[in-house]
Order: C-alpha cells, then sequence, then structure tokens
C-alpha cells in the first residue's frame, strides 16, 4: 500500500507540473504591449535573471560543501539528499520568479486590451499559479523520490560517514537533510532577495517623493527599475523557497514523530506504515486540490472582485483537503488500538488536520482585517496621517501590536487542542493541514507582486487612468494576499518548528520527546535564543537601510544629469541594478551564516538541552515579531494606498498626509520585506540543522 501512495502522490506532481507549464507557455504566447512595455519588461527580466544568475553563484558552492561534510561526518549518502533538497528548492523559486517577469507586463497590457477587471485578475493568477503549483509539486517529488529509492523510514539501522563512525539513522537522517537544503537555499533567497527588494524600493521612495516630488514609478528614475526587479527576487523567488521549506520540514517532522511513537510500541510497522502514510495522502490530496482549485479559477468567467475569485480557490482547496484526510483517516487507523495516542479513535488525526486547515483560514482573515483596504485599521492609520509621520509610526505600531494576539491565540488553541487529540503526532498534522494546500496559497501570494509589478510598468509607460485603476484596484488586493501570505508563512513556521523541537528532543532522548523546562541549561539556551532573533533583526534592518541609502545617492546623481530630468537622457539602470545586486549579494552571507552556525556552535559547547532550549526562546520570540512586522508593514502600505486611491476625503496624492504615509510606507518596508519574511526561515533552519545534529550534540560537547 505504501508504494502504492508514493507512485500516486509522484503522478499528482507530474500532472501539477505539466499544469504549470501548460500555464507557463499560455502566458509567454499572450501580448507583451507596446514598444515601451516590452523595453521596461526585458530589463527587469534580464535583470532579475542575472541576479539569481550572481546569487546562485555563492548559494552552489555553499551547498556543495555544507553536502560533502554531511556525508564525510554524518552519513554517507545524506549529503545527496541536501542537494536533492537544495536543487528542488531552487528549481520551484528559478521557474517562479521566471514566469512573473512574463506576467507582470501581460497583465498591464491584459488591462489595457480588455478594460476588465476579472480578465486582469485571471492573468496575474495564471502568472502566480505557475510558482505556486512548482511548490508543493517539486518538494514532494523529492521527498517521495527518496521515499520509492530508500524504502521511506526504517528503525533500527545505522549507518556512518565516509570518515567518522558517528551512529545515526541514515533514513532519518536522509529526510532531514533534505529539509535542511530546502531550509539553507530559503534563507539566501529571503535575506538577498529582501535586501535587494527593499533597499530599491526605499531607495526610490527618497528620491522621488523626498527629493524630487516625482511618481512613485516614474522610469526616469534608475530606482524604480531595480524596485520592480526586487519584486521578483523577493516576493516570488524568495517566497517559494520559504514555503516550499516549510512544506517540506513540516511532512519530514511527521514522519520522525511517527517513528518515535512507533517505537514505543515495540517498533511495530503496521503503526509507523500508517503515520507514514497519512501525512503523503494529505500532501498529495493538498496538491491535488490546489490544481483544481487554480483550473477552476482560470477556466470560470471571473467577476470584478478579486478578492472573492482568490478566496474561492482557497476554499475549493481546503475543501478537498478536507475530504481526502477524512478518508485517510478511516482507511489507515480504523483497525489500531492506538487510544493511548489518539484519544478519539481513528478520527484523531482528521481531527488535528482539520485545526491546522482551519487556523490557516483564520490567520489569513485576521491579517486580512488589519492590512486590508476595506476595514477600520487601515482606514484609521490612513486618517492619523493627516496629522503627520509621527501619529502614522505610532498607530502603525499599535496595528502591529493588535495584530498578533488574535493569530497567536489560532495556533496556540490549535495546538492545545491537536495535542490533547492526537499527541505530538497531531500536532506534526496540524502543521501539515495548514500547509496542505500551499500551492493555492502561493499562487495568490504571488498574484500580488505581479500585480504590483503591472501597475509600475502602467504608470512608467503612462498607459492612462483608467488602466491605473485596474492595476492599483490589483495592487491592493495584492497588499493584502501578501500581508496574508506572510501571515499564513509565520504561523505554519510557528506550527513547523514546534513539530520540529518535538523531533529535535526525540532524535536524542529515550523515548518520547521530554525537555526540562526548569533546567538552567535550558533556560541560559532560550535566553541566548531569544537574544539571537534581536540580532538577526538588527543585523537585517541595517543592511538594508545601508544599501538603500546607497542607491538613493546613485539615483539622484543620475537625475543630475542633463536630460534626464526632462525624459531626453534615459538613466543607468544596468548600474542601479548592478549596485542593488552587489549590495543585497554582499550583505546575504553573514545574517545566514549567523542563523546556521549559532546551534552548531551552541550544541557542541554546551549540549542538546541547551539547543532545546535555544530553539524554545528564538520561536518564542520570533513569531509574534514576525506577525508584528508583517501587519504593521501591510497596514502601512495599504495606508499609502488608500490615501493615492482618493479614498480619504480632501487628500491624495502629493498632501501632507500623503508624504506623512508614504514615511510610514518606507519604514514597513524593511519590516514586511525583509525581517518579517526571514525570521521564520531563521528558526526552521535552526531547528532542522539541530535535527540533523541531535545525535552529534548528545555524544560531543565540552561542558
Amino acid at each position: 500500500m505504501m508504494y502504492a501512495v508514493y507512485i500516486a502522490v509522484i503522478v499528482i506532481a507530474a500532472v501539477a507540473l505539466g499544469f504549470v507549464a501548460l500555464n507557463f507557455f499560455k502566458l509567454r504566447a499572450m501580448e507583451e504591449g507596446n514598444a515601451d512595455m516590452i523595453e521596461i519588461a526585458g530589463i527587469i527580466r534580464r535583470g532579475a535573471r542575472t541576479f539569481m544568475r550572481e546569487e546562485y553563484k555563492r548559494i552552489v558552492p555553499a551547498i556543495v560543501v555544507v553536502g560533502i561534510l554531511i556525508s564525510l561526518f554524518i552519513e554517507k549518502t545524506c549529503g545527496l539528499t541536501f542537494v536533492l533538497g537544495a536543487t528542488m528548492s531552487s528549481l520551484a523559486c528559478i521557474i517562479g520568479m521566471r514566469s512573473a517577469t512574463y506576467a507582470n507586463v501581460r497583465t498591464a497590457n491584459t488591462a489595457a486590451l480588455t478594460k476588465n477587471v476579472g480578465k486582469t485578475t485571471q492573468t496575474a493568477l495564471r502568472g502566480g499559479s505557475i510558482s505556486g503549483l512548482s511548490v508543493p509539486a517539486f518538494g514532494l517529488f523529492g521527498l517521495v523520490l527518496i521515499c520509492i529509492i530508500t524504502g521511506g523510514v526504517k528503525n533500527g539501522v545505522e549507518g556512518t560517514g565516509f570518515l567518522t563512525n558517528t551512529p545515526v539513522n541514515p533514513t532519518v537522517m536522509r529526510f532531514t537533510t533534505y529539509s535542511l537544503g530546502c531550509s539553507l537555499v530559503a534563507l539566501f533567497n529571503r535575506v538577498a532577495g529582501g535586501n535587494y527588494t527593499k533597499a530599491a524600493d526605499i531607495s526610490a521612495d527618497i528620491v522621488a517623493k523626498i527629493r524630487h516630488d516625482m511618481p512613485e514609478d516614474d522610469s526616469r528614475m534608475p530606482n524604480t527599475i531595480a524596485d520592480f526587479i526586487g519584486d521578483n527576487v523577493n516576493d516570488i523567488a524568495g517566497n517559494c523557497s520559504d514555503l516550499l521549506e516549510s512544506f517540506v520540514a513540516t511532512i519530514s517532522a511527521c514522519l520522525l514523530i511517527a517513528l518515535t511513537i512507533a517505537t514505543e510500541y515495540n517498533g511495530s510497522d503496521a503503526i509507523f506504515s500508517a503515520m507514514a502514510i497519512y501525512p503523503i495522502v494529505i500532501a498529495g490530496a493538498g496538491l491535488l486540490g490546489s490544481v483544481i482549485s487554480i483550473a477552476f479559477a482560470l477556466l470560470h468567467k471571473a467577476t470584478d472582485k478579486p478578492s472573492k475569485e482568490l478566496d474561492l480557490t482557497t476554499y475549493i482547496s481546503a475543501g478537498v483537503v478536507i475530504v481526502a484526510a477524512f478518508f485517510a483517516s478511516k482507511l489507515l487507523f480504523s483497525d489500531m488500538d492506538l487510544y493511548e495516542v489518539f484519544k478519539c479513535g481513528w478520527v484523531s488525526p482528521w481531527i488535528a488536520a482539520i485545526f491546522g486547515i482551519i487556523s490557516g483560514v483564520a490567520i489569513g482573515k485576521i491579517t486580512e482585517y488589519y492590512t486590508g483596504t476595506d476595514f477600520n485599521p487601515v482606514k484609521r492609520l490612513a486618517k492619523m496621517a493627516t496629522e503627520g509621520e509621527a501619529f502614522v509610526v505610532t498607530k502603525g505600531d499599535a496595528i502591529g501590536s493588535r495584530s498578533c494576539l488574535l493569530p497567536i491565540g489560532t495556533i496556540c488553541l490549535s495546538l492545545v487542542i491537536s495535542g490533547i487529540v492526537c499527541g505530538i503526532y497531531g500536532i506534526a498534522i496540524a502543521a501539515l493541514g495548514m500547509l496542505s494546500f500551499v500551492g493555492t496559497t502561493v499562487s495568490i501570494d504571488a498574484f500580488g507582486p505581479i500585480a504590483d509589478n503591472a501597475g509600475g510598468i502602467a504608470e512608467s509607460c503612462h498607459l492612462g487612468d483608467d488602466i491605473r485603476v485596474i492595476t492599483d484596484n490589483l495592487d491592493a488586493v495584492g497588499n493584502t494576499t501578501a500581508a496574508i501570505g506572510k501571515g499564513f508563512a509565520i504561523g505554519s513556521a510557528a506550527f513547523a518548528t514546534v513539530s520540529l523541537i518535538f523531533s529535535y528532543v526525540g532524535s536524542y532522548s529515550e523515548g518520547m520527546p521530554d525537555l526540562n523546562i526548569a533546567n538552567f541549561i535550558v533556560i541560559a539556551g532560550a535566553i541566548f535564543g531569544a537574544a539571537i532573533i534581536e540580532f538577526f533583526i538588527a543585523m537585517l534592518s541595517d543592511n538594508t537601510i545601508d544599501a538603500a541609502y546607497k542607491m538613493a545617492d546613485e539615483g539622484d546623481r543620475q537625475l543630475s544629469i542633463p536630460g534626464v530630468l526632462e525624459g531626453t537622457v534615459k538613466p543607468d539602470y544596468e548600474k542601479v541594478i548592478s549596485m542593488a545586486a552587489t549590495l543585497a549579494l554582499k550583505k546575504m552571507i553573514a545574517p545566514s551564516v549567523l542563523a546556521l552556525v549559532v546551534p552548531v556552535i551552541g550544541g557542541f559547547l554546551f549540549g542538546a538541552e541547551f539547543v532545546g532550549g535555544l530553539l524554545i526562546g528564538a520561536t518564542i520570540v520570533a513569531i509574534p515579531r514576525a506577525i508584528f512586522m508583517g501587519n504593521s508593514g501591510g497596514a502601512f502600505d495599504n495606508a499609502k494606498k488608500y490615501i493615492e486611491s482618493g479614498m480619504l476625503e480632501g487628500f491624495g496624492k502629493g498632501s501632507s498626509a500623503h508624504k506623512a504615509a508614504v514615511a510610514g510606507d518606507t519604514i514597513g518596508d524593511t519590516r514586511k520585506d525583509v525581517v518579517g519574511v526571514a525570521l521564520d526561515i531563521a528558526i526552521k533552519l535552526m531547528s532542522t540543522v539541530a535535527v540533523t545534529l541531535a545525535v552529534l550534540f548528545k555524544t560531543f560537547h565540552i561542558f
């Protein structure tokens, strides 16, 4: 039965990738627009491609070195699975970014040709679906491929590295190293991409709105084009690798916890087999549901309500998972006596999955309330802009802090109920339930930067106010979907990290996981973990603002060249684009290395329990900080959009309120697109490193 499930999931992944290819070629066949649109789209495409090429010149050697070290010192074959994870993550983000650079201009042209919001929405969603469906398809394909080749996770086996004889379970290690490969690529992409896009964005705001009183997306300003490129390398490529990593890490945690529970039941193969198959079934059903929902959204007659169209895809995907999870739970667990773990019998895993799904949808709706232009928080923030920057910042901070309670409360409630009903396995299944239809979630999230780019191209190419109204409508919805995506990412990261912490403790302790929080070593680790997160935030913020300052000076210098401001001489786009890439790539190393080496150094110095505390402290601080950063940044951005669209009576573009809102948006840029999105990867990477090295920390430590 296990192999039949593996084959079925491989087939679903292949179908999803076929649908991705179909959408890509349909997108390429669409017209790009006039000569100006083709030129700007070409610059964006080349710039994004160049950035990714230069980034991977740095990422590939790091992946190769880490893979070799894993094979030499941990387990012979696990270096290959580590490289496979990095490859799957890279394929998803590169394909997603490439498709977005084709979708942006075609979305703008669809608006110009049809003057129809619904058809324009479908074009942007088609582009988003390419990246969205690639995420679970590639992630599952690699994971199930490992299962088919190696036979999955097995107990009672031992493997060693080429140079050391450290006893590890190679089948367990293959999944953790596969996840680690995904994690490392995700962090590099998020840190570098975030620095690139926000340094460009902030520098463009400084030059245009503060120094020269120009439109935001004016093509006379070279920073504008760098900003367009940044939307693709961070919000598309970075987000793809981010959520692929969460998806893979959660499935891996489910498998490792299943092994731990089966061991408690005297190594029961039947129990382990059922528990290992169930998460694969849920993930496969989620991918199938995502394909169905996206196909429906693209094929039916679209309305002029983009948010409703996007919500419908989520509900369809979730419905498919709910039905499939129910029947799989009955089929796999109804004949097993697991009442010590499953308090509600065979239905327990399904209940846990349902709570994960509900949590994901609920976090999205809560995020939408705090960041959407249709709701009071953003409306009140826009109104506060009439009183100046200080009021905007203070009110935005309050919105961000207030927005933490309900999402975290939702996560905690789901964790508790899932844990009561189904033990630690239930917590991992709840995490997977939330992530099961990640294909739909990423598709909707990618809609945002594509719509944003389309609006920028429309303004840069002077397509007219009526076209800009359509793209602004989509952009405002896209801001909200992007904020929802960030909330979803950190919510799923919370579940995934908790699951990984349980897996970590179970990897070095005898029997079921147990970590004594009253132990002074654990407390010391927790405090240090909290401090590391704050230091990580500072590094990212400093890097971005330093790069933005240098780029603003370069943009200002180019505008002083005779003819540039007059529009008779084109600025040197390539110089600013190259500058953004160089600064971003230079500054990505230190934060990435920090998240990677801290658990390693802590483990070899103070042992496994210190690292357990480190993970707990980092997670407790990172989750509310990431939600605060994402939601306050989203509210700042949409308050600016609210004023620009003329919805604040008596105030519009260029007014004092608009300038105050721009200041808030500039602050929010670093928060939502650099810091917030990197925090969830940092805690997952730290946890995955810890799981990989848990046995070594137990055996080899100084104190």
